[in-house]
C-alpha cells in the first residue's frame, strides 16, 4: 500500500480489512493467506525533503507522520487476520515532494524476498493500492543514482536499504520477476490513474485493474472481483521456443469452443472445476547446431506447475544400415545406395558418384553450374553434372533450354496477336530476333510506310510520323489514318469532308432525311457515324487532347438552325448531333394587337393624368399668389373712396330728449 500523504483517509479503511478479507476468500479457498507492505519514496532528494526536521516528520501542520521509507516488510503472509489488523493499525502516513511514487521499487522486492515475504508454492497474488502514478527506470538519475536495479533481495529488519544505490527497476525487470515467481498482480487505483494502469496491465500478464475509492472502501470487493476475472483466465506460455522449431497451441475451452492461432494458448470465462484442454503441436524445421537434445516448458501464467518437454531430433536414417555397398545404381560401383540415394566412396563425387576429384574443382562442385555466383543451378532448367550444365527437355520438343547455365530457351519471348514473335520472327535466348522490315520487342511493328501516304502524297500529310504502318500526329489538331482531317481547323464546318459530301448536306440527310443529298445519303455519307443526344449541353466539348472536337450551327432548308460535333477517330467520321432543330416560330396575332391597343389607352391615360397633375400644380400657384397678396394688402379709411362705415344712425323724429 501507497503510505503517502495523500492516503491518510485509505488507511483507516485499510486496517479493518484484515478479518473481512479473510472471510471472504475463504469462501472461495480454504487456504488463504495475507500479509502487508507499504511504500513512499526514494529517500534521497529531489523525492523527500532531506531537512533533519522533515526527515522525522515530512509532514506541514499539526500532522503527525512517520519518517519516509522506500519499501517497508509489516507483515509476512500469515493466516492471522486479526494479527494483520493489529500490525496495520499501528501505521502511520509518511510523506513526499513529487506526485509518483516509487512502488517499483516494492514491487520488485515482494517478488523477489521470497523466504521475507513468506510466499509458497500456491496461487499468489499482489494487490498494488496507491493514488498516483510510478517512477521507473531512468527517473533515478534525478537523484544522482545511476546503477540499474540488479533485481536481488535488499530486505533488512524488512526494511529496503539500497533504494539510494539502485535505480527504479524498468517495465520489462519487473515482468521478467512477476513471471519468474508466478505472482499475480491487482492494481488497486483511483479513477485518476485508470488509464495509466490499464495500459500498464497490457504489458504485465496475468494482472488486474480496479478502480479505487477514494477513500478505499471498496477495496476487499475489488480484490474479490480482481481474482475472479484473473482465475476465470488460462494462459498457457514456453518461455524459451526451442532452437529450429515452432510451437502451436489449439485450445477446447468451455461449451467445446475451439481457439486457434493467438488465441490457441488461452481460456477464458472459466469457473473453478471446469475442466479445458490444450492440443499442443511442436514442429522441427532443422536439426540443431550442437547436435544435442532441446528443452523447453509450457505452463499456465500465474502458477508454479509446468511441463517439460525434451524434443530428440532424428537427423540420422535408419535405412542407411540397410544399404546396398557399390552399388551399379552409383555409376557402376563408385558408391552405395541408402535411403534412395547414392553416398560416393573416397575420391568420387555427383549425384550418383558419376565425377573424379581429380576432374573437377571440388570446394564447391555446384559453383560451376550458377551464373553470376547466384543461388539458383542451372537457372533451375537442368542439373549439375561433374560441374556442367545439362539442360532439362521439354515436353514440346520444338521447345528447348541452352546456354552454358540453362539461362536461355526458344519459348520465353514476347508474344503479338497471341504468336511468338508476332509470327514474325525467331525466338533466341528470350529475345525476339525479327525478320526483314519488321521490329520491337514482339516483331509487331511495320516498317513499311505505304499506308502511311496521305492524298497530297507526303507521309502522313506531312504532320506526323510513320510508326508501325500508321500515322501518329504530332500537330494535335489534325486527326485520322494520314493525319488529313482537322476538326478544330477555322471553316471546317462547312468544308468538305470527302469528294462528294459535304459535312453539313451529310449531317442534315443522316439526322433529319432532308437537305440536297436526302436521296443519296446511304452512298455518300456511308464513312460518317452519328450518335443523337437530347440537348445541346450533351455534345462532346472541344477540350479532348486526343480526339479534338469543333461544335457547328448550321440551318436546314426550313431555316431552322441545328447544332452537331465534329471528330474524326479510327478513319471515321464521328457525328454528334442535336436531334431536335431550333426553328423559328410564327408571330401570334391577337397577343400583338392586344398589345397595341393596350398601349395606346395606357398612354391616352399617362397623357391625361400628366394634364390633370399640371392643372392642379397651376392652380396651387395661383391660389398661393393670391393669398400672398391679400396678406399683404394695408386699408386706410381716409384714402379709400369706396369706404363706407358699418354703423348706420337711425334719428327718432319723436323724441324730445327726456
Amino acid at each position: 500500500m501507497d503510505l503517502s500523504f495523500s492516503m491518510r483517509d485509505d488507511l483507516e479503511n485499510v486496517k479493518k480489512l484484515g478479518t473481512d478479507l479473510m472471510r471472504e476468500m475463504k469462501k472461495i479457498t480454504s487456504d488463504f493467506k495475507i500479509g502487508f507492505g507499504s511504500f513512499v519514496e526514494k529517500t534521497v532528494m529531489p523525492y523527500i525533503s532531506t531537512t533533519p526536521a522533515r526527515l522525522l516528520n515530512p509532514c506541514t501542520g499539526s500532522e503527525n507522520c512517520t519518517s519516509p521509507f522506500s519499501y517497508k516488510n509489516v507483515l509476512k503472509l500469515t493466516d492471522n487476520g486479526e494479527e494483520f489488523n493489529r500490525l496495520v493499525s499501528q501505521q502511520q502516513i509518511s510523506g513526499n515532494l513529487d506526485s509518483p511514487e516509487g512502488g517499483f521499487d516494492a514491487i520488485m522486492q515482494v517478488a523477489v524476498c521470497q523466504d521475507q515475504i513468506g510466499w509458497r508454492n500456491v496461487t499468489r497474488l499482489l494487490v498494488f493500492s496507491t493514488d498516483a502514478g510510478f517512477h521507473f527506470a531512468g527517473d533515478g538519475k534525478l537523484g544522482g543514482i545511476v546503477l540499474p536495479n540488479d533485481g536481488k533481495c535488499h530486505l533488512e529488519n524488512n526494511m529496503y536499504t539500497m533504494s539510494h544505490y539502485y535505480d527504479y527497476p524498468s517495465i520489462a525487470h519487473l515482468v521478467q520477476k512477476l513471471s519468474e515467481h508466478n505472482i499475480q498482480t491487482i492494481f488497486a487505483v483511483t479513477e485518476e490513474f485508470q488509464s495509466v494502469y490499464k495500459e500498464l496491465k497490457n504489458l504485465i500478464p496475468k494482472s488486474a485493474v480496479g478502480t479505487l475509492s477514494a477513500d478505499s472502501n471498496n477495496v476487499m470487493k475489488l480484490i474479490i472481483d480482481a481474482y475472479n476475472s484473473l482465475s476465470s483466465e488460462v494462459v498457457l506460455e514456453n518461455p524459451k521456443r526451442p532452437e529450429g522449431a515452432t510451437i502451436s497451441y489449439k485450445s477446447i475451452c468451455k461449451d467445446n469452443m475451439v481457439n486457434t492461432g493467438e488465441n490457441g494458448n488461452k481460456c477464458v470465462n472459466i469457473s473453478i472445476g471446469d475442466e479445458v484442454h490444450f492440443n499442443i503441436t511442436v514442429e522441427s524445421h532443422k536439426c540443431p547446431s550442437d547436435g544435442k537434445p532441446e528443452v523447453f516448458t509450457i505452463k499456465p501464467q500465474g502458477f508454479r506447475e509446468e511441463v517439460t518437454v525434451v524434443l530428440d531430433y532424428i537427423c540420422n536414417c535408419d535405412c542407411a544400415a540397410k544399404g546396398e555397398p557399390n552399388s551399379q545404381r552409383c555409376s557402376e560401383g563408385s558408391g552405395s545406395y541408402e535411403c534412395g540415394s547414392c553416398k560416393c566412396n573416397e575420391g568420387r563425387i555427383g549425384q550418383t558418384c558419376e565425377c573424379s576429384k581429380d576432374d573437377v574443382r571440388t570446394e564447391d562442385l555446384d559453383a560451376n553450374c550458377r551464373k553470376d555466383n547466384g543461388t539458383d543451378i542451372c537457372s533451375n532448367n537442368g542439373d549439375c553434372v561433374c560441374g556442367t550444365c545439362e539442360c532439362r527437355k521439354r515436353d514440346n520438343p520444338a521447345e528447348a533450354y541452352s546456354g552454358q547455365f540453362c539461362e536461355c530457351d526458344n519459348f520465353n519471348c514476347d508474344r503479338s496477336n497471341n504468336k511468338l514473335c508476332g509470327g514474325h520472327g525467331r525466338c533466341e535466348c528470350r529475345k525476339c530476333i525479327c525478320d526483314a522490315n519488321y521490329t520491337g520487342s514482339a516483331c509487331d511493328c511495320s516498317m513499311d510506310t505505304s499506308t502511311c501516304v496521305a492524298s497530297n502524297g507526303q507521309i502522313c500529310n506531312g504532320r506526323g510520323e510513320c510508326e508501325c504502318g500508321s500515322c501518329k500526329c504530332t500537330d494535335s489538331k489534325f486527326q485520322g489514318a494520314t493525319c488529313e482531317a482537322c476538326p478544330t481547323c477555322p471553316g471546317v464546318c462547312t468544308e468538305q469532308v470527302t469528294c462528294a459530301s459535304l459535312l453539313r448536306d451529310c449531317v442534315e440527310c443522316l439526322t433529319f432525311q432532308t437537305g440536297v443529298k436526302k436521296d443519296v445519303c446511304k452512298d455518300e455519307c456511308k464513312n460518317f457515324r452519328l450518335f443523337r443526344v437530347q440537348d445541346q449541353g450533351q455534345l462532346p466539348q472541344p477540350n479532348d487532347q486526343n480526339f479534338p472536337q469543333v461544335i457547328c450551327k448550321e440551318r436546314d432548308e426550313n431555316d431552322c438552325s441545328f447544332y452537331f460535333s465534329f471528330s474524326v477517330r479510327n478513319n471515321t467520321n464521328e457525328v454528334y448531333v442535336v436531334e431536335k432543330p431550333e426553328c423559328p416560330s410564327s408571330p401570334d396575332i391577337i397577343p400583338i394587337v392586344a398589345g397595341v391597343v393596350a398601349g395606346i389607352v395606357m398612354i391616352g391615360l399617362a397623357l391625361l393624368l400628366i394634364w390633370k397633375l399640371l392643372m392642379i400644380i397651376h392652380d396651387r400657384r395661383e391660389f398661393a399668389k393670391f393669398e400672398k397678396e391679400k396678406m399683404n394688402a394695408i386699408w386706410d379709411t381716409g384714402e379709400n373712396p369706396i369706404y363706407k362705415s358699418a354703423v348706420t344712425t337711425v334719428v327718432n323724429p319723436k323724441y324730445e330728449g327726456k
